[in-house]
């Protein structure tokens, strides 16, 4: 069993920039890959951005360019930095951990997530 833990969700108005911290309770090199998924109010979750165990980043289209995935393998912590934030952006943030077993078989694990709000 694995825990995630977020934080650094706020209100921050149109505009701003907050930056989310997901850390692991065991090493994040023993999965295949770390990310970010957001969700809001009434609609799915969502992902936002994901970082493999080689560094290898991908985003969501909504979020390119503005959104930042990084990790740092010591401190088993995963960031998200967030500028140019826009009240789209409002939502829960939620970090995973995937592990990859097979084509078909993998296993996830998330945080209890963190809520940004976005104000225009």
């Amino acid at each position: 069993q694995v825990q995630l833990v977020e934080s650094g969700g706020d209100l921050v108005q149109a505009g701003g920039s907050l930056r989310l911290s997901c850390v692991a309770s065991r090493s994040i090199l023993s999965f295949n890959a770390m990310g970010w998924y957001r969700q809001a109010p009434g609609k799915q979750r969502e992902l936002v951005a994901t970082i493999t165990i080689g560094d290898s980043k991908n985003y969501a289209d909504s979020v390119k360019g503005r959104f930042t995935i990084s990790k740092n393998n010591a401190w088993n912590t995963v960031y998200l930095q967030m500028n140019s934030l826009k009240p789209d952006d409002t939502a829960v943030y939620y970090c995973n951990a995937k592990s990859v077993y097979s084509d078909y078989v993998t296993e996830d694990y998330w945080g209890q997530g963190t809520r940004v709000t976005v104000s225009s």
